[in-house]
């Protein structure tokens, strides 16, 4: 798409945000088929995160009428919403929301705690903005009796692992998290955060190249959304912090987990530095067996500000 192409099509979007009209091209022509592999939106969480889905062609691409869906965002350290340890409450409730109006039959908010699992949720705000929606949603799933073993066929090196009953048992699995640092993957982004539905993620760090393990958990758990909240970013610290806490104000969403992380690792400094989504070695190797696209240079990016 030309520079001009995309100025249409960004002013056509624009006003589509603004005013719930279809997006039309030449001639009447209707845009559906020129939705973005990636949306970029910059403004208040809940509504970046809306408008962001939305550009991709709405909850309703990703969640049809009765399904049931696991929610997985970053809530498993009992801090703040303001040290980036954990999804933005509003970010999460949004996402709810959005799945609610599609028609999804079943929802849960789901996470393995790092930390206790009751003040985590209470701290990170999250269990109180989604209770405002609905009650009984969110979950640390902390006993094993909660998982059961799921052979990762198309795993290199980890082949099994225990999953969350309920996200195997779920239609859509939708990553929400938090854009962060991580000492030993580099970055926590969609992949990196898939950890969080399994019992033994010791095992990934010891007993596996953490980066290859990692790969190996999103063949059987590649979430169907990734929304990566960047409204602000912890880049060095991570994943608990404290750490180096920037604002970008922007929410990254994507139905490529790999392109949303790509994306999110080449818009900011991370360690002080900038760095290039190939430098993360997980992501690298999620593009080289097939799970998304790192080479966001040749995908149709959107960017709006609200």
């Amino acid at each position: 798409m030309d520079r001009r192409s995309f100025l249409k099509y960004q002013a056509a979007g624009l006003m589509w945000l603004a005013g719930g009209s279809p997006l039309w091209g030449p001639a009447g022509r209707a845009l559906a088929d020129d939705r973005p592999d990636v949306a970029v939106v910059k403004g208040p969480p809940g509504a970046a995160a809306r408008a962001a889905v939305e550009m991709l062609g709405g909850m309703g691409r990703f969640v049809k009428t009765g399904q049931k869906v696991v929610i997985k965002p970053n809530m498993s350290f009992a801090r703040a919403p303001e040290t980036a340890a954990n999804t933005h409450p509003e970010v999460v409730k949004e996402i709810l929301l959005m799945c609610r109006e599609a028609g999804a039959g079943q929802i849960r908010i789901l996470d393995h705690s790092l930390q206790d699992p009751q003040r985590s949720l209470e701290m990170s705000g999250i269990l109180a903005a989604c209770d405002g929606v609905e009650r009984g949603l969110c979950h640390h799933l902390m006993e094993e009796r909660f998982y059961r073993e799921s052979q990762l066929t198309q795993g290199l090196e980890m082949t099994s692992n225990r999953v969350m009953r309920d996200v195997l048992e779920a239609d859509v699995l939708i990553a929400v998290p938090v854009a962060k640092s991580h000492g030993g993957a580099g970055v926590s982004l969609s992949l990196k955060g898939q950890m969080g539905l399994i019992w033994d993620r010791r095992s990934m760090h010891s007993r596996y190249s953490l980066d290859q393990a990692i790969v190996d958990l999103n063949t059987r758990l590649k979430p169907h959304l990734a929304v990566i909240d960047a409204t602000r970013a912890m880049t060095t610290g991570g994943p608990g912090g404290p750490g180096k806490i920037i604002s970008p104000g922007e929410v990254i969403a994507s139905a490529d987990p790999v392109a949303a992380d790509a994306t999110a690792v080449a818009a900011y400094e991370w360690y002080g530095r900038k760095i290039q989504p190939r430098q993360v070695a997980h992501l690298a190797a999620a593009h080289e067996r097939g799970l998304g696209r790192l080479d966001i240079e040749n995908l149709l990016t959107r960017r709006l500000s609200l």
